[in-house]
């Protein structure tokens, strides 16, 4: 019965580009931005980025907006292109496919520049020879930073560097090795594994990362590794860093704050944000996934899928239940 209310609905549901022109979510769209000029903007930057995206047209509209309404009040970009913010397809087990917000490395440099408070901020992979320890004395990492782009590009990725230099004078350089950075990955996102996964369920099994690195794995299972850390590590590993950069030593603008918040924030159905957080003694369990909240990164909670929606836009978690990819 369950399956087939599951199927019912997500039969019933109108497309994104029918839906976002109906007069609930005009309504949401005018009232949130009270720009006309701008709520048209934003309606046809919105439905360009689902309309590419099959996995997020099969997501309720609900959320894919309000998703897009969170980017859209920070002032970021939806364009994939430019790595601000990320509208990302999760199955739900009680509500199905959904879309999550996620803000993009590129979206916390940009409302730190924003601010008025940074003179300079970045995140990026550190390559072998780069690194030469840390000073005796203040304990920052020391960075020989190779000039030579080409040459730059032709070696390996040993860690990660993030750093920022306020107005006031005050800077901070944080320094994580890869394999730090695979460790944590590891630890806190149940969709990525380090080392291999053997299992007789084949849905559970995985290559280690490093053979997935290098191809090693058929190209039948790619939608077992649809999480970002294995489509695009380094952009995830320059998020975590600057996560924990800004949130311990950074000066906080509001809109940082929002951001920061967001990335740990779910979509109700009733288009309001639920806080992930602990909750309280009378607060129901959280019927959206749960994110990470060291990256950000939001975690699947599985669940049945509608049987129509095409296999390939899924993948998987680490207890073997399709996530959309």
């Amino acid at each position: 019965m369950r399956a087939n209310n599951s199927l019912q609905a997500q039969g019933n549901r109108p497309k994104f580009s029918v839906a976002i022109q109906g007069d609930k979510y005009k309504k949401l769209i005018n009232d949130t931005l009270g720009d006309p000029e701008r709520a048209r903007r934003f309606v046809a930057a919105i439905s360009s980025a689902v309309a590419v995206n099959p996995a997020l047209q099969a997501c309720d509209a609900g959320t894919v907006l309000t998703a897009a309404l969170l980017g859209e009040s920070l002032n970021l970009s939806p364009s994939p292109q430019l790595g601000q913010y990320y509208l990302v397809p999760y199955n739900d087990r009680r509500r199905g496919p959904i879309a999550q917000f996620q803000i993009g490395y590129k979206g916390y440099i940009q409302l730190a520049e924003r601010s008025g408070q940074y003179l300079d901020i970045d995140a990026f992979p550190g390559v072998e020879g780069e690194y030469k320890g840390r000073d005796r004395f203040t304990r920052r990492p020391v960075l020989e930073f190779l000039e030579d782009d080409e040459a730059r590009e032709k070696r390996p990725v040993v860690g990660y560097y993030a750093y920022f230099e306020l107005v006031n004078g005050f800077r901070k350089v944080l320094f994580w090795s890869r394999e730090k950075m695979i460790s944590h990955a590891d630890r806190y996102s149940q969709a990525f594994h380090a080392g291999a996964v053997e299992s007789q369920d084949t849905r559970r099994s995985r290559v280690s990362f490093e053979d997935y690195l290098a191809g090693k794995f058929p190209e039948s299972d790619a939608w077992k590794y649809s999480s970002f850390w294995y489509k695009d590590f380094d952009a995830m590993a320059c998020k975590t860093m600057l996560r924990q950069l800004i949130s311990k030593w950074g000066i906080m603008s509001i809109d940082l704050q929002r951001a920061l918040a967001s990335d740990e924030e779910a979509v109700k159905g009733d288009l309001t944000p639920d806080y992930l957080e602990a909750p309280t003694d009378d607060a129901q369990p959280p019927e959206l996934p749960g994110v990470d909240q060291a990256t950000g990164e939001v975690v699947d909670q599985g669940g049945a899928l509608p049987p129509e929606l095409p296999a390939d836009l899924f993948g998987e978690d680490a207890d073997g239940q399709r996530a959309l990819a």
